[in-house]
């Protein structure tokens, strides 16, 4: 299992399948008590469209209980938030789990570091969905 970090981004390498992905994402947010806010299907849609795209998701995900305070402390967090795990095949047919990571976010919003905890979470939680 690979994990790279590119400009902010955390991409982990899956050893699932898509579908199989998904289902332990959906599991292990559930389990978490996180709420699943939005999914966006993009390659269903292109497929909608007649266009073909290798399959891609995106969930929307969080905590209001955890994310206000950050926001609040971070007014432009909101930009950023609710959290995202962007679920992809790649041509190879390799699946990745891909999410901005809590240092990045601290940076781009000025997060005061006691509140960062609340958006950390999301490696640790996005690493058990590929192990």
């Amino acid at each position: 299992m690979a994990t790279s970090l590119d400009n902010g981004m955390v991409h982990l390498a899956s050893p699932y399948s898509i579908t199989e992905t998904l289902k332990r994402l959906d599991s292990v947010l559930k389990s978490h008590g996180l709420a699943v806010f939005a999914r966006v299907d993009h390659s269903g849609e292109a497929e909608k469209v007649g266009m073909k795209m290798h399959p891609t998701q995106l969930i929307i995900f969080g905590s209001p209980k955890a994310g206000t305070p950050v926001m609040v402390a971070s007014p432009t967090l909101a930009i950023d938030l609710p959290l995202k795990a962007l679920v992809r095949e790649d041509a190879g047919g390799k699946v990745w789990v891909s999410y901005n990571s809590a240092e990045y976010l601290k940076q781009r919003h000025n997060i005061p570091d006691d509140l960062v905890k609340n958006l950390a979470v999301i490696g640790p939680l996005l690493q058990s969905v590929v192990t």
